[in-house]
């Protein structure tokens, strides 16, 4: 509900997450307050998808309407250790209805930014201490919450990551079954990252990238098989670029640019999208899916051509040159006859101040130092992070992402914060929700409950919810498909926020257990 003493709007993954953010804002806070206290909240709430051991992007737009994107995404090493000396090795996750293979072990740890980022947005934009806006993540680890079923179900997910390590079983073990992760209904207490978010605040990030953990992290890689050294702890630097901005039929787009490769893929598709009519298309058109993966796969090759086979210094200039993006539209006229057709956290306030954080801890590396009560990131064993292979990463560079929280200016005045969680899915999901936004008008709540497909490695994967005529159709023409039975996280997570003329409105990805509210 929208009134005169509406302050806000939240959405993001968890209950605890969005009660974090609303608790700063009633206190005065602003959205980087509550989008600072919200993120930490998650790191308790949202152990697997987000911690101090990984790292993000916030694209913050203040009042007066200046932006700018925080990257405090991981950095990888700066000295490189030859394969056979380091503890690297894959396990499966078991998605239900697909796997994914992902290598973990200390030879997976890159740099992690999470700590740094979080006090380097607190500096620049937030009004309230760093104490404040830890107290709600601080007062969730000691005391526990209750686990519900979808962080239950992502604990199943990724069980041989969490059950390989001692420590890990140590913290996140049921308390009824001895061989499982916790459940369902069960209470997850932390009072070990309790200790350390409150060191934290009394500390500050020195702590984590000079001090004791420094030396800890330095010491179990020299001793594990990692390649992080304290020199690369001691390094790390956040990243403040400007976002990328395009026009897409008079919206006005701001997201993530390079080097993270997922904001400039969904502006090269949405650049493509602009040779066809919306019009000619009703989301309900049998032929309107097919329209979506002609074009992701145009992502994917795109992504192909300037990431990995002609590699561009510039890949801005590379994907969005109108000869460039010519040759794929004119392949898109050709079809058209035939076809007609990582967690996230999105704050607005009353000031119109906003923020997309999208975070990642990829899989979790399996390693946890004792006492630390947090889980390092595997972003050297995410395998579409490394599409030229494991072990080519050039040392001390920032690596990319397929993370991509963005805002769009829409025509009528409203503006939508968005971002997803999803790993390759985040660029297609960010696509969709965009176009059932911008082309189809649809409402925010729609727009991201509307079902999704994908196209990856040749296999086309469809989510329930398309009418029989387009099923038909799509699986007549990818005869290598996967239909999902349900809605699964593996189509990403889209939590988003909007506010203008009609008020503010928020709606949660139940992808991902989404939750939003309007304070």
């Amino acid at each position: 509900m929208n009134t005169s003493k509406t302050i806000g709007a939240i959405a993001a993954g968890h209950p605890e997450t969005v009660k974090a953010a609303e608790q700063i804002l009633l206190d005065g806070g602003n959205a980087f307050d509550a989008a600072v206290a919200a993120q930490m909240a998650a790191l308790v709430a949202e152990p697997v998808l987000t911690s101090l051991g990984g790292g993000g992007f916030m694209l913050a737009e203040t009042a007066s309407g200046s932006q700018v994107l925080y990257d405090f995404f991981v950095q990888t090493p700066i000295q490189k250790k030859h394969p056979s000396r380091l503890n690297f090795y894959p396990i499966t996750a078991d998605f239900g209805e697909a796997e994914q293979e992902f290598h973990i072990g200390p030879g997976s740890i890159a740099a992690p930014g999470m700590v740094k980022g979080l006090f380097e947005i607190h500096r620049d934009l937030c009004s309230l201490p760093m104490k404040r806006l830890a107290e709600p993540a601080i007062e969730l680890a000691r005391n526990g919450l209750v686990m519900n079923s979808f962080q239950s179900g992502i604990f199943d997910i990724i069980r041989p990551i969490y059950y390989d390590s001692q420590e890990a079983r140590r913290i996140f073990r049921s308390t009824k079954e001895d061989d499982q992760l916790i459940r369902k209904g069960e209470v997850l207490k932390q009072p070990y990252l309790a200790e350390l978010l409150e060191q934290l605040i009394l500390d500050g990030d020195l702590l984590f990238y000079e001090g004791e953990i420094a030396g800890s992290i330095s010491r179990m890689c020299r001793d594990g098989g990692g390649h992080l050294t304290q020199e690369d702890l001691r390094n790390y630097r956040v990243i403040k670029r400007d976002p990328l901005k395009i026009n897409y039929r008079g919206h006005k787009i701001a997201i993530n640019p390079p080097p993270s490769s997922g904001g400039i893929l969904v502006a090269f598709a949405l650049s493509l999208m602009e040779s066809i009519d919306p019009g000619s298309f009703q989301p309900e058109d049998g032929a309107w899916p097919d329209v979506l993966v002609y074009i992701q796969e145009m992502i994917n090759r795109a992504r192909i051509d300037a990431f990995i086979e002609n590699p561009s210094d510039d890949p801005i200039l590379k994907l969005l040159n109108p000869e460039y993006l010519e040759i794929y539209r004119k392949e898109i006229r050709e079809r058209a006859a035939s076809f007609r057709g990582t967690t996230q956290i999105s704050i607005v306030d009353r000031d119109g101040n906003m923020a997309s954080i999208t975070s990642s801890n990829g899989e979790g590396s399996g390693v946890v130092i004792p006492g630390t009560g947090f889980m390092f990131n595997n972003m050297l064993g995410e395998e579409d992070l490394h599409p030229g292979g494991f072990h080519a990463w050039k040392p001390n560079e920032r690596m990319t992402s397929m993370m991509a929280p963005g805002i769009m200016k829409m025509k009528s005045g409203t503006h939508v914060v968005f971002g997803s969680g999803g790993s390759t899915r985040i660029r297609t999901a960010i696509l969709q929700v965009l176009l059932n936004l911008a082309d189809f008008e649809m409402s925010l709540k729609d727009s991201i409950d509307a079902p999704r497909i994908h196209i990856e490695e040749k296999q086309l994967h469809i989510e329930k919810g398309y009418g029989s005529n387009q099923l038909k159709r799509l699986k007549g023409l990818y005869p290598n498909h996967k239909i999902w039975n349900k809605k699964s996280l593996f189509f990403g997570g889209a939590h988003s926020v909007s506010h203008g003329p009609e008020g503010y409105s928020g709606a949660g990805d139940n992808r991902r257990g989404g939750v939003a509210k309007v304070v």
